[in-house]
């Protein structure tokens, strides 16, 4: 390791320990690098403007951060939870299934994890808690369902990773598809399980009648994913157009039809957008920085040498990934591990055969049990915080659900048509 790279490594775990932004530990130790080769500071700049020039993908990020805040302003969030309860009628545990269902219709709107946590999130754990249900244990269903959101399109993490890799992010959201039900279904019967030991209370079967109201209520909500996703799919719309229309559509049944929105809480929402915005884009601008400098050092290509050395085995490689990763997300946040981590292992990953759709599947998902993993945990948190919920206790009862995610993890790892059926069924890839 030169002493250029050491040095940035140095400063950057130095501001970590400090606590301050990890955008801006990535910024100063680049040039810090920069300073002590003796480069041209401007190339800083360079790297981050030429990231937004030429990776038009990027756009789509901002568009769905939008999109997810009018839902969550809007009446969208509580319709998407209603229209859920009514679903599951009369089942033991019914809330719990609801938290799950409602989560799964919830990411194809949004695609983020801490949109589906502060916006459902509250509502689920809140409507739990009043039917009976222990307080840690809606927090932990709340926390393990909101992982849906970023594998189940549109995904935030795959739109990212497909400007790090190349890759299609169409190809992409259509190969979370699979693993995101598998991950439903899995928690589902968790809940079940949990729910009959426990005796949870039952839902109630609202009747044919009600339940077709509240379904006619909610088809405006539920046509959101079924615009997007079939716009992106026939061609009519790119990823970014898709995104756009999606804010734009959310706005219309916000205001025109639920009138959940006036002129106050449009003002909020353009604000906490361009907070969430702004901090994505600076992150994103500052690794890029970060992948120019492994880029000049080669870090990639020794990264490689060192892992072929061990073994030339694509499914080794993925069982080292998948524990380095799974170990990252307990301590360290997952934008920091795609934008640092993950585009030091594709270069790898291709030279081991390993398709690259399937690699952004197992990755993203890795990093998703790692939202819901202690000690770091960002889900654990904030369903502790809105709930006023001990984090002790959510981080006891989240042990079986991220048992559960990992199970998941394995079978799409070493599976991986579980991902790639659906791309190669539509000929995306």
């Amino acid at each position: 390791m030169s002493l250029p790279v050491f040095a940035a490594l140095v400063l950057f775990v130095l501001i970590f320990f400090l606590r301050m932004p990890i955008a801006l530990g990535m910024l100063v130790s680049s040039v810090g690098y920069f300073i002590l080769r003796g480069a041209d500071l401007g190339m800083v700049v360079n790297q981050v403007v030429n990231t937004y020039f030429t990776n038009f993908v990027i756009i789509a990020v901002p568009l769905f951060i939008f999109t997810a805040n009018v839902m969550n302003s809007g009446k969208i969030t509580a319709m998407i939870f209603r229209f859920a309860d009514a679903l599951c009628g009369g089942m033991r545990g019914a809330l719990g299934h609801v938290n799950v269902l409602a989560s799964l219709i919830f990411a194809g709107m949004t695609g983020s994890a801490i949109a589906d946590a502060a916006g459902l999130g509250k509502i689920e754990i809140e409507a739990m808690n009043d039917a009976g249900f222990d307080p840690p244990f809606s927090c932990a269903i709340t926390a393990a369902s909101a992982t849906i959101g970023p594998i189940f399109p549109p995904s935030i993490p795959l739109v990212i990773y497909a400007m790090l890799s190349g890759t299609s992010v169409g190809a992409l959201f259509l190969g979370g598809m699979i693993p995101a039900l598998l991950l439903t279904v899995f928690l589902m019967v968790y809940i079940s399980i949990i729910a009959a030991v426990r005796s949870y209370p039952r839902g109630k079967w609202l009747g044919l009648h009600l339940f077709l109201a509240l379904t006619l209520q909610a088809l405006p909500a539920l046509l959101t994913p079924v615009i997007l996703l079939a716009g992106i799919y026939t061609g009519v719309m790119t990823p970014t157009e898709a995104g756009a229309i999606a804010g734009l559509y959310a706005l219309i049944v916000s205001v025109g039809i639920y009138r959940a929105l006036g002129w106050s809480d449009l003002w909020q929402i353009m604000k906490n957008s361009i907070r969430d915005i702004g901090a994505t884009s600076i992150m994103i601008g500052a690794a890029a920085v970060i992948s120019y400098i492994v880029a000049r050092e080669q870090i990639a290509a020794s990264l490689g040498t060192w892992i072929l050395s061990i073994s030339n085995s694509p499914w080794v490689f993925l069982l080292l990934v998948n524990g380095v990763i799974l170990l990252l997300g307990m301590v360290i946040d997952t934008s920091t591990i795609q934008l640092i981590f993950v585009p030091i292992l594709i270069p790898v990953a291709r030279a081991l055969g390993i398709d690259l759709i399937h690699f952004g599947l197992v990755v993203t998902f890795n990093m998703m049990v790692g939202l819901s993993t202690p000690p770091f945990g960002m889900l654990l948190f904030i369903t502790s915080s809105i709930s006023n919920t001990s984090l002790k206790e959510v981080m006891r009862e989240i042990l079986f659900p991220v048992l559960a995610m990992i199970g998941v993890l394995l079978i799409i790892t070493y599976v991986p048509d579980v991902v790639l059926f659906l791309p190669r069924r539509f000929g995306m890839m």
